[in-house]
This record gives C-alpha cells, sequence and structure tokens, in this order.
C-alpha cells in the first residue's frame, strides 16, 4: 500500500486536513512529531518521534524507519517541519525541494538576497547586523532607505515581529520590540533584523503546486483589508481574485521567477505580494513579499474546494505521491472565502458571543473558534496564532467579503486583559 510520512509538528492546525485527505486517497499514513504520541508504543510502525529542531538527526530517524518499512513520500504540513521532512526526503531520494531551498525560505535575509540576484521585483531592503547599537542601526538603515519602512525578524512566521516604522523614533522602538519578540520566541539575541521599505498596494496571496520548475495555480486570494500597520495581523481572503487577468498573469510569473531564485521546484507554494500602482501605469506591479513552500496556513485551505470535491490537501499528497488526480482541474464554481479572526488584546480567552448569529448571516457556512476558553491570547505583533476562522461562500468575492464581515460584526469576543502583561505582548 501506498505510504507517506505526514510531519506533524504539536503546535499544527493542519492534522486533521490531511489527515482526513490521506483517507481519502486511502493513503497509509505514518506521523512524525516532534511530541510523543498516545498510541506511539502499541504501534510503533504508525508513529515516530522527530528533533524536528535537528534537520540531520531527524533525517536519520526517518532513514532507519524506511529501512523497516518503506515510504513513498514525507509531506511537511507547515512551516515547523518543513526543514525536517527535505532533509528526510532527501536523504531517501524522494521527490521534494532542495533543503537549501526550504531553509532560504525560512529566512528572509537570504530570501530577499535571493530574489535580489534574480531581479525579481521586492521592497528595497537592508539586513541590519545586530550590535549595542541596534536601534541605531535600524533607523540609519530606515533612513537610507527611506521611511516608511517595515522592521521583520528574519526567521519567524504569520506576521509575528512585524512593525511598521514611519520615521527614526518609531524604526528604535520597532527594533527594541522586533528584538524582544525574537528573542522571548527563541531566536538567536543575535539575529540580524531585515528593514525594508513599505509598499503600499493590495495585498493578494497565491496558491500552488510546482512539478519540475513549473508552477499551477490552484488559487489566488485578495486581502481587501488594508495591511497598512503598524501591525500586520490579517483578517480576510477572497477567492477568485477580483483583479485584472493581465495582473494575475503576471503575478503567475514573477511567482514562478522566485520559486527558481530561491531553488524551491516541487511541491506546495504559498505566495504573498503587493501590487503597488505606478505613477505612469494604471495598472499594479507585483511586488514580491515571502514565498512559503507550504500550503496556506491555518484553517484557510477549508475555504477552497476543487472538483470531484477535492480539497487542497488532497491534490498537495496525491502530488508528492505521483497519484494522477487530474491537478488542472478547477476550483468549483463560485467565490469563497476565510476571515480569520483577530486578537483584539492580549489576555485570557473568556468566550466568544453571537456565534448563531454569525451563522444565519447568508452565505456564513463555518465557523471554527481555534483557542479554548481560558487559554491564553496574544495580540500581535508578539502573537502567531489566530483565535479562529469564519467562512463563506456566496456567487461572487463581493457577497463572500460582505457576508465574513457582517458575519464577523455578530461577534462579540471576550478577555481578560488582567493577564496581558504576562501573554507575551
Amino acid at each position: 500500500m501506498t505510504r507517506v510520512l505526514l510531519v506533524l509538528p504539536s503546535s499544527t492546525y493542519r492534522a486533521t486536513e490531511f489527515l482526513a485527505a490521506a483517507t481519502r486517497l486511502e493513503v497509509d499514513v505514518v506521523t512524525g512529531s516532534d511530541a510523543p504520541q498516545a498510541m506511539a508504543g502499541a504501534l510503533p510502525d504508525r508513529f515516530l518521534v522527530l528533533p524536528l529542531d535537528d534537520p540531520s538527526a531527524a533525517a536519520d530517524t526517518v532513514a532507519s524507519f524506511h529501512s523497516l518499512t518503506p515510504l513513498d513520500a514525507v509531506v511537511a504540513v507547515d512551516d515547523v517541519g518543513a526543514l525536517a521532512a527535505a532533509a528526510a526526503a532527501e536523504r531517501l531520494g524522494l521527490a521534494r525541494n532542495p533543503a537549501a531551498a526550504i531553509a532560504a525560505t525560512r529566512d528572509k535575509a537570504v530570501m530577499r538576497q535571493l530574489l535580489r540576484r534574480a531581479g525579481v521585483r521586492q521592497p528595497p531592503f537592508e539586513i541590519a547586523a545586530t550590535s549595542p547599537d541596534e536601534p541605531g542601526a535600524v533607523a540609519a538603515a530606515g533612513a537610507r532607505l527611506g521611511y516608511p519602512v517595515v522592521v521583520k525578524p528574519c526567521s519567524l512566521s504569520a506576521s509575528r515581529g512585524v512593525i511598521r516604522a514611519d520615521d527614526e523614533g518609531s524604526a528604535r522602538e520597532a527594533a527594541i520590540a522586533v528584538r524582544h519578540i525574537a528573542v522571548a520566541a527563541g531566536r538567536p539575541a543575535d539575529e540580524p533584523l531585515l528593514v525594508e521599505s513599505f509598499v503600499p498596494g493590495d495585498e493578494v496571496a497565491l496558491e500552488g503546486l510546482l512539478t519540475a520548475g513549473h508552477l499551477e495555480v490552484l488559487a489566488v486570494f485578495d486581502k481587501p483589508d488594508r495591511l497598512d500597520g503598524p501591525f500586520f495581523e490579517e483578517t480576510i481572503y477572497v477567492t477568485p481574485s477580483r483583479h485584472r487577468a493581465a495582473v494575475l498573469a503576471e503575478l503567475r510569473a514573477t511567482v514562478e521567477v522566485a520559486c527558481a531564485a530561491l531553488g524551491l521546484v516541487d511541491g506546495p507554494v504559498h505566495a504573498e505580494a503587493r501590487l503597488a500602482p505606478t505613477g505612469s501605469d494604471p495598472g499594479a506591479r507585483v511586488v514580491m513579499l515571502e514565498v512559503a513552500a507550504r500550503t496556506i496556513g491555518g484553517r484557510c485551505s477549508k475555504a477552497l474546494r476543487f472538483s470531484s470535491g477535492r480539497s487542497l490537501e488532497e491534490l498537495v499528497l496525491a502530488h508528492a505521491l505521483g497519484l494522477d488526480l487530474g491537478l488542472a482541474e478547477a476550483r468549483l464554481p463560485g467565490a469563497s472565502g476565510v476571515m480569520m479572526l483577530p486578537v483584539p488584546a492580549s489576555g485570557r480567552f473568556a468566550g466568544i458571543d453571537g456565534a448563531d448569529a454569525a451563522l444565519r448571516v447568508p452565505g456564513v457556512w463555518g465557523l471554527e473558534v481555534t483557542v479554548p476558553v481560558g487559554g491564553t491570547l496574544t495580540a500581535w505583533p508578539a502573537g502567531d496564532r489566530y483565535l479562529g476562522f469564519l467562512f463563506a461562500r456566496a456567487e461572487r468575492p463581493d457577497q463572500v467579503e460582505s457576508a465574513l464581515r457582517h458575519g464577523f460584526g455578530s461577534l462579540t469576543v471576550r478577555v481578560d486583559t488582567e493577564i496581558a502583561a504576562g501573554a507575551g505582548g
């Protein structure tokens, strides 16, 4: 029977969707996680404990397992396990992206340098090395680039620690805050910070699959809420995109070139870009923000369904296993979208009211709250986990957006902010 190793970090949102996809495809699953699992002792041929922070050691463990129980594919479900999965697949000679390419997507400074070398349009940037005068170094980089700028940690995701600075004073403050967030997340105290020009314009996200370097677009999401800062917590995603066909063609071509620049050749791609208007051109120019070798994060993939009822996870697993599902099949007709429920404040989650009213809004079909009552909420820029996800479908994208806004307007999030100081903010 076809067998896949799913690398499922204990922190992931994605386990349920990928396990369900494997069941629908009738694929035998081995799960690899960074934490022991309850059934591992009873079913040792189904569970592996992997040191995800040590890709070489993880590859050793997978290779030993493979020698007794052969694997046909190794698939990471999110960023945390991506390097370990790539190293393991490389060791086994399975279809994969090179581990160096995955590493490049996990380091924003390396990514920027590789994209610049390939001539990919991206924000002007500088890498601010750590020094005793780090706030001054970031402020000096901002002055050279021209304000406003965005200050980022190089190795965090989900917009964690990303802060806009409009002048020297706010750049110094941002440098201190970003460093604090990065260190609290376990990053080295001497890791550089990325300073890049703020690019105005609409933001979009592309979901795709790479085969031998060729990019097949599965969906393009518009982000109708303006992401202008000072923090960059995301909210609404709606597909299909309402941008012109020429802009979407430029987006696809730019993402494909960016993938090649990073060395990505196989598997899922989630790319984010700004569409920056130019003075003489009423259209938009694609400016690459980031490329990740994974699918869209959180539970957002549930906003996508393909013909024959296939999920995004099914397409990814089928691709990794070389199964022919007709990956060129179109998304189901109509429009769909998801709203990542924003975290209003750091503190203890006390509950959410109005769920029934939200689900009665025409077009809204689902609400998932992913933080348990009593759990800790951490607001952006220190946060990286959303409160939950609201889903909608309709005939047109504007109807989906309206449904999500009205549904969210029915909700009241209750947060006990008395513990905010201890919540990581």
